[in-house]
């Protein structure tokens, strides 16, 4: 099939290089023209394990092609996603549709014979019959039909989620469209992938609902943790208990200093916007936006415990900056707030990062990068683990008690365990694992 991708960022560039693989020929638009520049040769805007060689290959394979010209993109298309930003809206929390409304409206202009026009983006209920409304005054005459098609690929293991979907979620309100949905995914039919058609509305609120309570999860096992420090639990055991019961699953019950990213936080207080605005508010949704933000900055008051209660022209070095490992993506990641409040109670601080650092210079002032983890211990005060890199996961002890001046870790992420840490003259403090003394 001819598939325009309007929007060559995350969710639109991950999603047409794949369907490009699928065998499908596919024209990502982008109004950027440097972007679209360093696309064509081969340059990725974002880090995302495995994405630089898929669009290689399907490029030379004249199967994904990138563009300027929506006009000339959409008028050739069986489909066109619309996979434009959503970001949070200033000063009120709800999720921005400009960039929605204008796109549907170029693509109005532009299309030729019948098209299916599908909402890839995050959008709150009710877009769909949005952007089909303003189509329909853009072009009277267009015969058009808006399905909508959330994305749940996690960064970092995108590719792989595309590939190899627990679910794919199609929502339509014109019989046609299913068809067309249908032959779009057809490649994954012998991955056995279930594809569950829906009204338009309840698929935009399956991507909402489904990020709420993951978010959610997380914020529980949070709250678990702290009680676990105080009382003398292990929330891994906690944790352990509670996933094996298949009701309740393991994934999403690691504690930490928070969620973040580009979804989760926009997502999450989206639907609480949602929620009011129709008069049903989601008070759990509402509850957790609020601990996890308080969370970000208690990490901060962690660390500075950790060094006696003081942190005044000490240096800080931190490891790890992205709100996750293997994604450079700094948005809402929790070494935000914990530099700031480390900044706020006078420290120095030092930071490392394998992919976050370009995009961290643009966020964090006052702070001195390294090339390595032994680079930024040098002299510092304290270590601190905010994402778990896999090249965090064996750090060299003996050479790190060398190097620092005090040799302090505090693993946010419980990558490590108490005794091999204790071994090397280390004072250890984690989330929600009491030392043996019942202190953390």
């Amino acid at each position: 099939m001819r598939i325009a991708m309007v929007g060559a960022g995350y969710v639109g560039l991950v999603s047409g290089a794949c369907f490009a693989d699928f065998g499908h020929d596919v024209i990502c638009v982008e109004l950027d023209k440097d972007k679209v520049e360093r696309l064509k040769s081969g340059e990725m805007p974002i880090y995302e394990p495995g994405l630089a060689t898929l669009v290689d290959a399907n490029t030379k394979a004249g199967r994904l092609l990138f563009t300027t010209d929506i006009a000339a993109a959409v008028a050739g298309a069986d489909v066109v996603f619309i996979a434009v930003g959503t970001p949070s809206r200033r000063g009120d929390g709800h999720a921005d549709l400009s960039y929605v409304h204008i796109v549907a409206r170029d693509i109005a202009h532009a299309i030729s014979g019948f098209t299916v026009v599908v909402t890839k983006s995050t959008v709150p209920v009710g877009t769909g019959d949005d952007v089909e409304r303003i189509m329909h005054e853009t072009r009277p005459d267009a015969d058009i039909v808006v399905a909508s098609n959330p994305e749940f690929l996690r960064e970092g293991a995108a590719i792989e989620d595309f590939k190899r979907p627990d679910r794919i979620v199609v929502g339509i309100e014109d019989e046609r469209a299913r068809a067309v949905m249908s032959e779009v995914y057809r490649p994954l039919y012998l991955n056995k992938a279930p594809i569950q058609f829906t009204s338009r509305r309840t698929a935009e609120l399956i991507k909402y609902a489904a990020n709420a309570f993951l978010a959610m999860k997380i914020t529980f096992i949070n709250e678990i943790a702290d009680l676990c420090e105080v009382t003398g639990g292990n929330v891994q055991e906690v944790a352990r208990g509670i996933g094996l019961d298949n009701r309740i699953g393991g994934k999403f019950l690691n504690a930490g200093p928070g969620f973040g990213g580009s979804c989760f936080p926009k997502d999450a207080l989206a639907l609480v916007k949602i929620g009011q605005d129709y008069g049903s508010p989601l008070r759990l949704v509402e509850t957790t936006v609020s601990i996890n933000d308080q969370r970000k900055r208690a990490m901060g008051r962690k660390v500075i415990k950790a060094c006696a209660g003081d942190i005044r022209n000490k240096t800080i070095a931190v490891l790890g900056l992205t709100f996750k490992p293997n994604t450079d993506d700094m948005r809402e990641a929790p070494s935000i707030a914990i530099i700031q409040s480390l900044h706020d109670a006078g420290a120095r601080v030092r930071a490392y990062d394998p992919e976050g650092m370009q995009a961290a210079r643009a966020l964090l002032g006052d702070v001195t990068y390294g090339a390595s983890a032994y680079e930024i211990a040098e002299g510092a005060d304290c270590l601190v683990l905010v994402t778990e890199w896999n090249a965090f996961r064996s750090l060299d002890f003996g050479r790190l008690k060398g190097l620092m001046k005090t040799p302090t870790l505090v693993d946010l992420r419980n990558v490590y365990r108490r005794p091999e840490v204790e071994a090397h003259g280390f004072a250890y403090h984690s989330v929600g694992r009491p030392a043996a003394d019942g202190t953390v």
